[in-house]
Formats: C-alpha cells, structure tokens, sequence
C-alpha cells in the first residue's frame, strides 16, 4: 500500500474511518513518511550514539552497519566503532583486522593519534576504527587507569569534528568497555529483539544508563529504542512489540525492522544490505531509521 509516494511493508494495516484512511504502522501508531534529510553546509561535530543492549543477538552489528551506511547514503560523514571483541563489524564491512592497528591500540595509548587506525570503507562517507579480539584484554588493563570510565571519550574527541555522527558498537555486557561507551556517548539506541527473554534485559540497561547519566555523563539521551526481528506473523512477536510499546511510549522508533535472511547474506558478502541489496524491505527499513533519526533530531 502506497500513500503519498512512501512504500509502506506488507506489516503496515490500514483502518478506515468515513473517507480517509488511517495507515497503522506495526508499533500501532499512524504511519509517517519521514522526509529525505536535507543536504548538509559543513560536517562535524559528531554527535556520538552508542548502540548498546547486554543481550546478545539483537541485532546491534547489523544495525550499526546498514544504520552507518544508510546515513552516509544522505551525505552524513559517519565513522563507525567496533568495540566489541567478536570484531562482528569489522568482518561485516570486509575490513580485515589480523595484525592491524584497532580501537585497543588507542584504548592502551590514548597519545596515539586516531586518524593513524580509521579505515575507509568501500561506502562513500562511511569510516570504520576496527577490532579484533585483542580488546577482550582491555578491560583488565584499564581496571587500573585513572579516569578508566572516559578513555573512549578522549580518543573521539580527536576526531569528533571531521563527522556528523558516531557509532559505536557495543559489546553484550555491561561491563566496562560498555560504560566508556555511554560515557562518551551523546545519546544511546537500543536494538530490541521482538523476543521475550531481550525485553526481560532492558530495565537492566535502562538502570545502568540512568547510573551513567547520574555520575559519569549527564547529558545522555535515550534516543530510542528500535524493535528488530519483527515477524508479524507470529502472535509472540506482535505482543512483545506491543509491550515495548507500552513500557517506552514515544521513546519506541516507530520503524521496525523485520527479520530476513538478506542479512547475515549480506554480511558474508562484506557489504551493508543497502549496497548489497537496495531495493529489498530490509535495505529501506534502515535508509527510514536514518530519515526517522535525523527528524528526531538525533542526527544532523
């Protein structure tokens, strides 16, 4: 069903009332086609996002690489952190990492200078600081730093001006890599599985964030929480949505991103789905995130 030149998924229903018809979107809120961004006049300062949930499998790595891409897609200059161990991003964007200089070479030496381990991407606008297992170690050999919690935000800080936005992809924990995350951050965006027991986590890092926010960074923002592994067709997915719905309020983003095996296809190719396969549902609900997040004001 199309209204107003905006695809909407075959999850969307429509509800009549007289003459006009009410588009429903899959969080039960009327459905909005958000604007294409308007071009930027210069780039930087970041705003810096972490992607964060303790639970693993929600879709964090996916959502930071079709997310990065997508806003690098509407003229955003993005750089991407890996932190997280597994490397999951790095693999996802083609980069390899045995031997190369990553997030921990800066973690360790915060004199070194930042610009020396970003990768470019074969995504225009996109860049990536890597990692690779070698950042398992780093909690213990921070545990000991002065000021151990604000290492992250002093490494981007040297490269905050050169973006409009940074990702990091956190690790699934709250430990202490994933507080230097949301000390550095500006805002925090919770990938949601539409699954029972990822709901049962979310007060956990909700509590964990409100810490963050009450000792180490008070401006931190819960910029949204993002439902992804929808499948309308189960009855479980639609009621856990249903209650993220109800617990969140506004703070849900009404784009949902369903569950397909485009993914992980798209991940062994290296690429992000919006270059790997642009026309499918998938690739569009991300370039929508974007749009949603730019007019949430999340983004530039």
């Amino acid at each position: 069903m199309t209204k107003a030149g905006v695809s909407v998924s075959a999850s969307t229903k429509g509800t009549k009332t007289g003459a006009d018809e009410v588009i429903l979107g899959p969080t039960g809120r009327p459905y909005q086609g958000f604007p294409t961004p308007k071009p930027l006049d210069g780039h930087g300062p970041a705003r810096i996002i972490a992607l964060c949930n303790q639970k693993g499998g929600v879709g964090k790595t996916t959502t930071t690489i079709n997310l990065a891409a997508s806003l690098a897609g509407y003229g955003r200059r993005v750089l991407a952190i890996d932190f997280d161990p597994q490397g999951a991003l790095s693999a996802g964007l083609g980069i390899q990492t045995h031997d190369a200089a990553t997030i921990y070479d800066l973690l360790l030496d915060t004199k070194r200078d930042p610009h020396e381990v970003i990768v470019e991407t074969r995504v225009e606008g996109l860049d990536v600081i890597p990692a690779n297992i070698d950042l398992s170690a780093a909690e213990v050999h921070l545990v000991n730093e002065v000021a151990r919690e604000t290492i992250l935000a002093r490494v981007l800080r040297k490269v905050a001006s050169d973006y409009d936005v940074i990702l990091i992809d956190c690790q699934p924990s709250l430990g202490l890599l994933t507080v230097n995350a949301l000390t550095a951050a500006h805002g925090v965006l919770i990938p949601l599985e539409c699954e029972f027991f990822a709901l049962r986590g979310v007060a956990l890092l909700v509590e964990t964030i409100d810490k963050v926010r009450d000792r180490l960074n008070p401006a931190i923002e819960l910029d949204g929480v993002l439902a992804t592994m929808y499948d309308p067709r189960t009855l479980h997915s639609r009621e856990v949505l249903e209650r993220v719905v109800e617990a969140f309020g506004d703070d849900v983003l009404e784009t949902v991103i369903g569950r397909t095996v485009k993914f992980p296809d798209a991940s062994v190719s290296g690429m992000p789905i919006t270059e790997f396969a642009p026309e499918h549902a998938a690739a569009q609900a991300y370039l929508r995130l974007a749009r949603e997040l730019v007019a949430r004001g999340a983004v530039a």
